[in-house]
């Protein structure tokens, strides 16, 4: 028997809300999150317990990896990241837990192979499948969070393959600065560990936005940004025109998580204060309503409340790192600061 593909998003039910994990859970709440990575699966992990419409629009810039492999061989959008937040929004039960670790299992071939699919995660492979098929990015994940019971939808934040670019001021033997502009997202995030970069870039830059992020984000309760990679994650959906016009003028209201690591590889000497002015200086029409930080994080607060005056935001400070593992956001603590965030606006 054959499959037909419609391109259409079958009516598969979701499964039924784990209530006693969901005590703040809100059908009716619609949020739009945006980043990539790590950051965004920490925060579409927290948002699965407390909102009902959940949107993911996900950065499309990574070269490196199963991604950067996939993308330079079969000319798509690196997956890697859109991976990762489906298997966020998969669900607390068997058939959500079995899917989250198939999306995210890796093929590991003998030594003595050549290694074609060396570390190759399968999810990567499933959603390129449903675009050879289907022919549309959108599409095909609207099939893979149907087929895996999703809770949300997962988009990118555009459908051609971007190219992030950056300058990276590094010290001179003789003292000096030097610079020099990096392109690639692993070339970049390289380069920056032994320097500072001091300006990003998108190629194409005026490549369009996804029209479903943008109604998404026209629609939603609640647009967050971050935690994730400052550089390769979180600023690139300000670097699209469309995006980021989006992103300012949106009805919702608007949030920020940040960073459990202020002076990362990507962020070399810049304090949580410089996070919040590098937003700004690529968005100087930015508004934000909250942002929530660990109180652990932010050693010099009042740096960091006038940074966040600037940006018209109430800060919130909250324990959202996760005890077993430091410098990582704890999925349900999170939940926690999100819901007493969007409570103190409704």
């Amino acid at each position: 028997m054959s499959l037909h593909f419609t391109g259409q998003l079958p009516l598969t039910p979701l499964p039924t809300p784990v209530t006693r994990q969901r005590s703040h859970y809100d059908p009716a709440l619609s949020v739009t999150a945006l980043g990539g990575g790590h950051g965004l699966y920490a925060t579409l992990s927290a948002l699965r317990l407390i909102a009902g419409e959940i949107t993911a629009i996900v950065t499309v810039a990574d070269d490196g990896g199963s991604s950067g492999t996939i993308r330079q061989e079969m000319d798509v959008l690196p997956p890697g990241d859109l991976r990762m937040a489906l298997a966020a929004l998969c669900d607390d039960t068997d058939w959500g837990r079995t899917w989250h670790d198939t999306l995210q299992y890796r093929f590991s071939t003998r030594p003595d192979s050549e290694g074609t699919l060396n570390n190759h995660a399968l999810g990567n492979l499933l959603i390129v499948a449903l675009w050879e098929q289907l022919g549309n990015p959108v599409d095909g994940l609207r099939w893979a969070g149907a087929l895996l019971g999703a809770r949300g939808s997962v988009l990118p934040m555009s459908t051609v393959p971007l190219t992030i670019s950056g300058t990276v001021l590094a010290d001179h033997d003789n003292g000096g600065l030097t610079t020099r502009t990096v392109s690639g997202q692993v070339a970049l995030a390289t380069a920056a560990a032994q320097g500072r970069v001091s300006h990003i870039s998108l190629f194409p830059a005026d490549a369009p936005a996804t029209p479903e992020s943008l109604e998404a984000m026209e629609l939603a309760d609640w647009v967050i940004l971050g935690p994730g990679s400052w550089y390769t994650s979180v600023l690139p959906h300000l670097l699209l025109p469309q995006q980021r016009d989006a992103v300012c003028s949106t009805p919702a209201r608007r949030a920020l998580v940040m960073n459990l690591e202020s002076d990362t590889s990507e962020t070399t000497g810049m304090s949580p204060a410089d996070h919040l002015n590098v937003l700004q200086s690529y968005a100087p029409n930015l508004t934000l309503d909250v942002i929530i930080a660990d109180p652990d994080v932010i050693t010099q607060r009042d740096e960091f409340r006038a940074a966040a005056e600037a940006l018209k935001a109430e800060v919130v400070f909250s324990r959202v790192m996760s005890k077993q593992s430091p410098g990582v956001h704890d999925p349900l603590r999170l939940a926690v600061a999100l819901h007493e965030a969007f409570d103190r606006f409704d």
